[in-house]
């Protein structure tokens, strides 16, 4: 399998707090991989790293995709979905738009399918204020999934959600990981563990 990263002596520092320290790390094309560790033992640090949304203070962290600009090949879905002030249409297509896409109806109840919302066009209007939970975090990750990424990066993606939106979400990462792209999920649930499975790579002592 070819590489997609390769990292050596990273170090991550907020103040005077030094929040992962990993002295190798390596993730293959179409790899899964579960961070594990107590909290504070770097996990979210880490995918922040990954998805290049911080630069770690030390070391070396190096992408071997093909995408010049790896941000638009990597997404990551957060613990607790950030949402527009928007409709469910509007946050699972906007990335798509951002990018020059005129139509997004299908992508949009393709994405919306695969987190379980069996009918996408009654979610379509419905404001971000009138959903659950739940159902926040399924809109967020089909929100990443319309994007196609190489890379899907979650942090505790079912630690906050009912026992069906967890499942919905299990689903559309399984679907993800059969397609062939790479995931890297950070849990403290032996349950996802069980589901998901891949390598798993502790953090902390």
């Amino acid at each position: 399998m070819s590489l997609l990263y390769e990292g050596h002596d990273i170090v991550q520092v907020y103040g005077e707090v030094q929040a992962l320290s990993l002295p190798q790390f390596v993730l293959h094309k179409g790899e899964v991989l579960a961070l594990t560790g107590p909290n504070g033992s770097g996990k979210s640090t880490l995918l922040r790293l990954l998805a290049f949304l911080e630069h770690p203070a030390s070391g070396k962290l190096v992408w071997h995709g093909n995408a010049t600009n790896p941000r638009r090949e990597i997404t990551l879905l957060l613990q607790e979905p950030f949402l527009l002030r928007e409709s469910v249409y509007r946050n699972v297509t906007l990335g798509l738009t951002l990018r020059g896409v005129s139509d997004t109806r299908q992508p949009y109840k393709e994405a919306m399918l695969a987190v379980g919302f069996q009918h996408p066009d009654s979610m379509a209007g419905r404001p971000f204020h009138a959903l659950s939970g739940g159902e926040k975090q399924r809109v967020a990750l089909a929100s990443r999934l319309i994007l196609k990424p190489a890379l899907l990066l979650l942090d505790e993606p079912t630690s906050s959600v009912d026992a069906k939106s967890a499942r919905n979400i299990v689903a559309a990462v399984r679907e993800c990981m059969t397609a062939g792209v790479s995931v890297v999920y950070a849990t403290h649930d032996q349950t996802l563990l069980d589901a998901l499975g891949g390598r798993e790579q502790k953090l902390g002592k």
